[in-house]
């Protein structure tokens, strides 16, 4: 009996390949290659499933030219790669990779907000240019976190993990604003309080961004928003780029209108808008928020599920579309 093929469309863990390929003709990509989408429709071809990461687009067009494909599945949490309207009404399934990395994004939410109030990187470019030579008493002087107020804006998973975080381990004040109030249970939890967005922007000490990314969040944070916090707050962007305006943050940061920024995400990447490089109110790093082994290889292995349980027995964990099941 012939095995389904599928397709790696990045390079992953060698263990996740050979566990697929005990069940399916697996190819992948080991030089770990960008196609391009006449290049990602050539090598779909033949193929009932596809393994992505995030970064391969998934629309009506390339749909159309892969009439085999039954199954991509995402191997992040992320899934603005997927037309999920489109593959709906192609019959594809879409499922992604949540509540694995939840613990590990908010660990590093939390750092990258603590990198960013209190200018640790700012502070080693310097050190390193060997510019330190004297102890000052407003050297870097950055801004507290603990008891300052931290704004959430998306209270999912990951957000109600940075809550936690700041409410019980660094007792801070907790405010969000979400499109749905949590339970009370749920805000109990976190210590948390819902609040209109735009007492959000105008109270929060450090503004963390950890919402899904649509049309609707396009620019969510833009220079509108940015003017209503306060000149001493940070912004930290762990969520999808294009959210925030970052020609718009990077003119803030640039005239001292916020304090600082912390960006996990950016609009275009791996491309960076060129007037973030030159500000040295923020700290960059290039969407690693999930990347501990451990996380990186559970998120791997969640998509292997979904391609294993949905092409051998009909059922994929974490289907973003489940109403293609019921075809």
């Amino acid at each position: 009996m012939n095995k389904f093929q599928i397709l790696i469309a990045r390079a992953v863990f060698p263990e996740v390949i050979a566990r697929l390929s005990q069940t399916f003709e697996v190819e992948t990509n080991p030089a770990d290659e960008i196609w391009t989408q006449p290049q990602f429709i050539e090598r779909l071809q033949g193929k009932v499933g596809a393994f992505t990461t995030g970064g391969e687009r998934v629309d009506a067009e390339v749909l159309a030219a892969c009439p085999d494909l039954k199954i991509v599945a995402n191997m992040s949490v992320g899934y603005n790669n997927f037309d999920v309207p489109a593959m709906t009404a192609a019959g594809v399934v879409a499922t992604n990779a949540p509540d694995v990395l939840t613990e590990t994004t908010a660990d590093f939410g939390f750092a990258l907000l603590m990198a960013t109030a209190r200018r640790v990187t700012e502070s080693e470019h310097y050190l390193r240019a060997g510019k330190w030579t004297k102890w000052s008493y407003d050297m870097f002087a950055g801004s507290d976190v603990h008891g300052a107020t931290l704004g959430i804006l998306g209270m999912g998973r990951i957000g109600q993990g940075i809550a936690r975080r700041g409410a019980h381990g660094f007792g801070m004040n907790v405010i969000y604003h979400n499109r749905s109030r949590l339970s009370p249970e749920l805000e109990a939890g976190c210590k948390a309080r819902y609040v209109s967005k735009d007492e959000l922007l105008q109270s929060a000490d450090h503004l963390v961004l950890v919402l899904p990314y649509s049309a609707e969040s396009h620019h969510a944070i833009g220079a509108a928003e940015i003017a209503k916090m306060k000149p001493t707050a940070t912004l930290i962007n762990i969520a999808r780029g294009g959210i925030v305006d970052d020609a718009a943050l990077a003119a803030a940061l640039r005239d001292k209108r916020i304090a600082a920024a912390g960006l996990d995400v950016f609009e275009g990447e791996p491309k960076v808008h060129p007037d973030l490089l030159t500000v040295p109110n923020v700290v960059l790093t290039p969407h690693i928020a999930s990347a501990t082994r451990p996380t990186r290889l559970a998120m791997a292995n969640l998509a292997a599920d979904n391609l294993v349980g949905f092409l051998t027995q009909g059922k994929p964990l974490t289907a973003l579309n489940p109403e293609v099941l019921k075809r």
